[in-house]
């Protein structure tokens, strides 16, 4: 029998939660619960013309949307919240619904913390910023976060059946996206029986749902638990803090442009091998969680990014070996808490190990 912590705290925090295939249809009772009347559309470029379910659910209630604001990008740039802003206060919006992944939530999380308007959020990825109470920003290339309760948003609803036209290949990613969020919280500063408990089911639910995905991306039974598995693990992201990982994809995607989830895909293992000597009773979670892992949690994620075929270097997405030295000053400059402690050395071959392409290993 395993021992109990000791001691621990825990901050959950609140936010509704409605799952499940058709549930967009319960938007308009959301919008009315809060009694609001004007909710303003959010999005990015590709998902606008697939927003026509929630503007027909909308008007079947006689619910009148304030308009569409469909340019949410990629790292939350400063100016194009700018823009939004605008748009929000000249349109009379009185709640915001995003639609989409990260960016489209990214968005709407910075207009709500702005406005103090409530935001819905209706995920199409396993990305999970909408249930998390931080805000990154870019602002000149630079890539900074924030934490506020007020940027956590009002509801999120997990409609599955807007997920199922997500591509294999962002499925894959976004799906490790999520699944980095849970690996880090295992070890973060502040973790918690709880939110461990939180990380091993989600990780568990989507390192065997994902495979299926890139294999039969209309298998529903795997879509549902892919995106069950992504709330869990993007909850726990909003109960505890980050560390290297988030701190390294955050400065490859201010600084660098890098895409988000691909990223967060390429980095996982790396950041895991890096901390390695510091963080064994977390790897035996994952490693517990991960099919073909042998008990070693690098393996199993270097097993897992196999079966999801995806880019594993930084290189592919046009990143330079001279930006290597780059983003090694830049990530040791304003450093997230981490168990290791974090050394320019060992995190520049740990960088350029992400830049390359190769396999993870504990070697650092």
């Amino acid at each position: 029998m395993s021992s109990a912590p000791s001691s621990f705290e825990y901050h959950a925090k609140p936010c509704r939660v409605l799952f499940g295939r058709g549930s967009i249809q319960k938007l308009p009772e959301e919008v009315k619960r809060l009694g609001k009347v004007k909710p303003l559309l959010l999005s990015g470029p590709r998902q606008s013309d697939r927003m026509k379910p929630l503007e027909a659910v909308l008007e079947h209630a006689s619910i009148t949307p304030a308009g569409t604001f469909a340019n949410a990008t990629m790292h939350t740039p400063i100016h194009m919240t700018e823009e939004a802003l605008k748009y929000a206060i000249d349109t009379g919006a009185d709640i915001l619904v995003s639609f989409g992944g990260g960016s489209a939530v990214g968005l709407g999380k910075a207009l709500s913390v702005r406005t103090g308007l409530k935001h819905i959020c209706v995920p199409t990825t396993y990305a999970g910023s909408e249930m998390t109470s931080v805000l990154g920003e870019t602002v000149d290339k630079k890539k900074t976060t924030r934490s506020d309760d007020k940027i956590l948003p009002y509801a999120v609803i997990y409609d599955v059946d807007f997920t199922m036209t997500l591509s294999p290949a962002m499925s894959a990613t976004s799906g490790m996206n999520a699944i980095a969020h849970a690996v880090e919280a295992l070890y973060a500063e502040n973790t918690n029986p709880v939110t461990d408990l939180l990380a091993q089911e989600g990780i568990k639910a989507l390192a065997e749902s994902l495979p299926v995905i890139v294999d039969r991306p209309d298998d529903v039974e795997a879509r549902v638990r892919a995106l069950y598995g992504a709330w869990l693990c993007a909850t726990c992201l909003g109960t505890v803090g980050m560390s290297l990982h988030h701190k390294l994809c955050h400065t490859f995607g201010g600084t660098l442009g890098m895409p988000h989830s691909e990223t967060h895909t390429i980095v996982l293992p790396h950041a895991i091998a890096y901390n390695s000597p510091n963080i064994s009773e977390a790897q035996r979670k994952l490693a517990a969680v991960l099919p073909d892992s042998d008990g070693d949690a690098i393996k199993g994620l270097n097993v897992l990014l196999e079966k999801l075929r995806v880019k594993r270097g930084l290189k592919e997405f046009g990143m330079r070996e001279d930006d290597i030295d780059i983003i090694a000053d830049t990530a040791t400059g304003n450093p997230y808490w981490n168990p290791r402690p974090i050394e320019r050395a060992p995190l520049r071959e740990t960088i350029r190990r992400c830049w390359a392409g190769e396999e993870a290993r504990a070697d650092l």
